[in-house]
């Protein structure tokens, strides 16, 4: 595989493209193929483990939008106007926990691992969550699974800047009425899974009001060297 026809200058350019749109232009859709690609960068994201403790909702229907609106407030403008509405849910215990079901799933069906890398991969992992990151309760556990959930988020709002699609990630919600609502109305096992962001896709209205501001890179970064 060869990367090197992606240039650092268009990359960087994506970055400075990308902001929190607030408005999408209604009459603007992204195509199957452009949103398939966006999904695809978040099924290939990296995780803690490689045990992908996550799962995306891609909201399309117009009722159940609107039954998001009075519950999620930073998100009825996007609600109404983005091309596509996706939330990211992250696992919670019952999934994540080191002698779960899924993990054993994760490992033995979708990693093929044999017996003796299985019984190895439980060992580090468990040490993982009982001693190194002291992962001993079910809001614990779901924060952390939270973590890599929005590694996907990123990439798929970077990728989304690199082929020109707007983006807008939303934390702007009642988290219990929202979680309430995905059980009762979008038949989520709220069991299992919980709501980390809501993320918007489309094309924006109109430029962004203001340039991108960020603080100098010599103030977030230091070299020991």
């Amino acid at each position: 595989m060869n990367t090197s026809n992606i240039s650092k200058k268009d990359i960087i350019n994506a970055f400075q493209f990308r902001h929190a749109c607030k408005e999408f232009d209604s009459k603007k859709s992204l195509s199957d193929e452009d949103i398939n690609f966006i999904l695809q960068t978040a099924n290939l994201s990296p995780s803690s483990f490689g045990f992908e403790p996550w799962h995306f909702v891609v909201v399309q229907n117009k009722e159940l939008r609107e039954l998001l609106k009075p519950i999620a407030w930073g998100a009825p403008l996007k609600l109404d106007t983005a091309s596509h509405f996706i939330l990211g849910l992250s696992m919670k215990a019952p999934m994540t926990k080191w002698d779960s079901d899924y993990i054993m799933h994760m490992m033995k069906d979708v990693k093929q691992f044999p017996e003796d890398v299985i019984e190895m991969y439980s060992k580090f992992y468990r040490e993982f969550q009982e001693s190194d990151f002291d992962l001993d309760t079910d809001k614990k556990l779901f924060d952390w699974a939270s973590k890599q959930t929005y590694i996907a988020l990123a990439n798929m709002m970077t990728s989304a800047a690199l082929i020109g699609i707007d983006s807008c990630p939303i934390e702007g919600f009642h988290e219990e009425k929202v979680e309430r609502l995905l059980k009762e109305e979008f038949d989520i096992d709220t069991d299992n899974y919980g709501l980390s962001y809501m993320v918007a896709f489309g094309y924006r209205k109109e430029e962004p009001a203001h340039p991108k501001s960020r603080r100098n890179i010599e103030d977030i970064i230091t070299w020991k060297k």
